[in-house]
């Protein structure tokens, strides 16, 4: 009989599941939101019964499964499946391999989410066959990838690849993270909300205002709002792209890679304008030599990035 993977995206909201046949296609899938608030035994629950709805949707058991594998937000040893932190789940030094292997009865791996999103976008998507890439997704935060020699590269412990914490302006706004001027203040979702606020605080109306009044907006909201061209909303995605542009510029020079993929919710909304704008500015902030072997390119897997980094971990670790 086939054997099936089952690959999931988990967030602070929610978990997405897929169930991908041996021919790497999903064939069937399902979304159940998280209610982190009421503990990590809840979440825990969720990634349960995400899997179980997901086979018995599909007609198949876990006999029928060879693994199962997922991308979370946060730190997370990829070696020993352990989560030693992560900002929007109640996981701290979590065992969640272990756990997880223990209620399915089959092989659980995991890995940093957008580790796991520019690996898929590598086996499966816009970076397919090369060697050297770079990847920043940019949702409400920002994260980063990188392929390096034909390699997921994590890091010492898998902590590495925080390309949205890079300080680009030691006097700039302040991260969550607890830093000044990260990449991801300027440029996540939540640096864009706090660029919006700062404009409203100087008398400035926009239609984001509503948007916003519950913290970070939604991107159909962004998409709304920049095709009607609001004034503020245009300048902090012109903002956000600038600043895209300075740090990619310095990736470009410290990595010469040949790609470097944008992906995430933002770019899943406004792609196009968001890729526009780091092109109208990049080039002033890498060296012309380097610069002139690198592609920059929107991810193709768009929300389905994690689950084929998912499957591609699957491959990897079923394999050796």
């Amino acid at each position: 009989m086939n054997k099936f993977s089952i690959c999931l995206d988990i967030g602070g909201t929610k978990v997405l599941g897929a169930i991908f046949n041996e021919n790497q296609e999903i064939v069937f899938r399902l979304k159940k939101k998280t209610r982190v608030k009421e503990g990590i035994q809840n979440v825990e629950d969720t990634i349960v019964s995400v899997v179980s709805e997901l086979l018995t949707g599909y007609g198949i058991t876990m006999e029928d499964v060879e693994a199962i594998a997922a991308g979370a937000p946060g730190v997370i040893n990829q070696d020993t499946g352990v989560v030693l932190f992560a900002p929007n789940l109640p996981w701290e030094n979590y065992q969640i391999e272990r756990i997880l292997e223990a209620r399915f009865g089959k092989p659980f791996y995991i890995g940093n989410d957008v580790n796991i999103g520019v690996y898929g976008e590598w086996k499966y998507g816009a970076a397919r066959g090369l060697t050297n890439v770079v990847g920043l997704f940019i949702g409400t935060g920002m994260g980063g990838g990188l392929i390096l020699d034909g390699r997921l590269y994590t890091g010492n412990d898998c902590k590495g690849a925080e390309l949205g914490h890079m300080v680009l302006n030691m006097e700039g706004p302040r991260c969550n993270c607890g830093q000044r001027g990260c990449l991801e203040a300027f440029s996540s979702k939540i640096g864009m909300v706090n660029y919006i606020q700062q404009q409203i605080r100087k008398g400035r109306t926009t239609v984001m205002a509503n948007a916003i009044s519950d913290g970070v907006f939604k991107s159909k909201a962004m998409k709304a709002a920049y095709e009607a061209n609001d004034p503020v909303m245009v300048e902090a995605i012109d903002r956000a792209c600038k600043y895209l542009a300075v740090a990619s510029g310095s990736l470009v020079n410290i990595f010469s890679p040949q790609m470097i993929v944008f992906g995430g919710g933002v770019m899943e909304a406004l792609g196009d304008v968001f890729l526009a704008g780091i092109l109208r500015y990049v080039d002033a902030y890498c060296l012309p030599s380097i610069r002139n072997s690198v592609v920059f390119s929107k991810a193709e897997l768009n929300d389905d990035s994690i689950l084929y980094g998912a499957l591609a971990l699957i491959h990897e670790k079923e394999n050796k």
